[in-house]
């Protein structure tokens, strides 16, 4: 047993438990014990933000308000291609009125949010909400329409919804690389012997969690009751990918992009002044 205890903050989704089950598991593989904190990827921003949190994983727009008093690991985070968040109405929605339309987002930090504000800096009607609440909320008219992400974007047409714009294929075409939606973040003034640690113990888990999906299965299903098998795995398969378990070049661009755009809008300050990312020395 260690004395120090750092708090890590992982989401119910099962991108997440997937790749964290064995670190979760063997904590004894840590040089400090972790208190886990499972909570909706919102309510990690905001906790990261008022700096509750030691470890955790975040949207990457939350991340670049707090890039000075947080560093990113080179593995977990969520990057990809064709994964993006969804802008989605119902059949009877004029695409021109978007501008002046009520949008749901899920969650005012989100990645999400971020690159709706980017696509089209008019649309300033925004409704944060839980993220799996959206699509009824559209169907049902209390929004004009909503921006979804994770699993929703396999189940959007029970829901008899269409899409008006895919933002992850719009960062792909205008961009050339993947999109960058959350990474696992730390304190800066952490040892950096115990972030590189962290960096190796996850990547032993994520490679772990593929080897013995049977085993990790249960893990994954206590945190996402209400979604079916199939849609686990169709999640699973979708955020966890190469850039998860190793950034990468392409991956370190994607994010550096991303900050440099949102700085060029206003809505960071400066996320440049001290590196984003841990070295690569160590890992």
């Amino acid at each position: 047993m260690n004395n120090k205890v750092l708090k890590l903050g992982i989401s119910p989704c099962p991108n997440d438990t997937f790749a964290f089950y064995k670190l979760i598991m063997e904590k004894d593989s840590l040089p400090f014990d972790i208190e886990v904190i499972v909570e909706d990827v919102e309510t990690l921003n905001r906790m990261m933000l008022a700096g509750e949190l030691d470890f955790t994983k975040v949207s990457f727009h939350a991340f670049g308000h707090a890039a000075d008093r947080y560093i990113l690991l080179r593995s977990g985070s969520a990057l990809g291609r064709g994964c993006g968040p969804l802008l989605l109405a119902g059949k009877d929605f004029d695409p021109m009125d978007i501008t002046d339309a009520s949008v749901a987002i899920p969650g005012e930090y989100t990645t999400a949010a971020l690159l709706l504000r980017l696509y089209n800096p008019d649309i300033s009607r925004f409704i944060p909400m839980r993220f799996s609440d959206i699509p009824a909320a559209v169907r049902d008219g209390v929004v004009d329409a909503g921006l979804v992400i994770h699993e929703i974007r396999f189940t959007y047409s029970e829901f008899g919804l269409e899409p008006l714009r895919d933002l992850g294929e719009w960062w792909e075409k205008v961009t050339g690389l993947p999109i960058p939606l959350g990474g696992i973040v730390a304190r800066r003034e952490l040892p950096s012997g115990w972030l590189y640690a962290l960096n190796r113990r996850l990547k032993e888990s994520i490679d772990y969690a593929w080897k013995h999906w049977d085993e990790v299965k249960p893990f994954m299903q206590r945190y996402a009751a209400d979604m079916s098998p199939d849609i686990m795995r169709q999640h699973v398969r979708l955020y966890v990918n190469s850039f998860t378990r190793e950034l990468g070049p392409q991956g370190e661009d994607a994010v550096r992009l991303l900050f440099q755009k949102g700085a060029d809008c206003g809505i960071f300050q400066d996320c440049f002044s001290c590196n984003p990312l841990i070295s690569e020395q160590g890992r």
